[in-house]
């Protein structure tokens, strides 16, 4: 075996494992490490507000997504992009670059670079925890929370006792003096609902149990 390849597998190997392949095992990260080390750097960057991530390939080693870059491409973060719509392009830069880092290393070119771990920051897993609303939040971050946790873990909110999913939403600029989480303005095109910064428009949402809808349908009902 001359060298493996793992894609989004979310844990460590172990170090018999790692040693099988002549030229190592690779990694393909979506992130440009050492930054966002961990199971889910695509949605902490959403979080951060980061404007551009990326995709590592790098030689796997017993610490986690810590070991020799052989290749990276920095991919820029569209406006209103969320996490699944964002990992679906990583995935095709990430093809993309795999397959250069393997023909490099078939060729005997590939160049290795340590990561800097002073500069590392961590992506830990999301829980459902990470998916609740916090209204005193300001509307920009509660926006990148929508985005960010689509698919998993999925913002949300409690309305009458219940879940109430929001899947997507727009920050507003204009300050509000309402209690955050109170609901301001209700329209066809969105219920706009107060922040601890600004106000938020919610255009789809997914009650417990029910399918995703538009604000319009939900309010047919409701």
């Amino acid at each position: 075996l001359d060298v493996g390849v793992v894609a989004a597998y979310g844990q460590l190997i172990r170090s018999e494992v790692l040693r099988l392949p002549a030229q190592g095992m690779l990694g393909v990260h979506p992130s440009m490490l050492p930054q966002y080390r961990g199971a889910a750097p695509v949605a902490w960057a959403l979080l951060d507000g980061a404007t551009s991530t990326g995709v590592t390939i790098f030689r796997l080693d017993e610490r986690l997504d810590a070991g020799e870059i052989v290749s990276q491409r920095e991919v820029a973060i569209e406006s209103g992009e969320d996490a699944q719509r964002l990992t679906e392009r990583l995935a095709g830069v990430g093809a993309e670059e795999l397959l250069g880092a393997l023909e490099a290393i078939e060729a005997g070119r590939a160049t290795w670079c340590p990561q800097d771990d002073a500069q590392a920051t961590m992506a830990p897993t999301l829980t459902k925890a990470h998916g609740r609303i916090d209204w005193s939040q300001p509307a920009e971050a509660i926006e990148r929370l929508v985005r960010a946790t689509r698919p998993w873990p999925g913002a949300a909110t409690e309305w009458h006792g219940q879940r109430l999913g929001i899947l997507s939403a727009s920050a507003g600029a204009s300050s509000c003096a309402d209690v955050p989480g109170t609901i301001v303005h209700v329209s066809s095109d969105g219920i706009t609902v107060a922040t601890g910064t600004g106000t938020l428009l919610v255009r789809e949402l997914q009650p417990s149990g029910r399918r995703r809808m538009h604000v319009s349908d939900f309010l047919a009902g409701h």
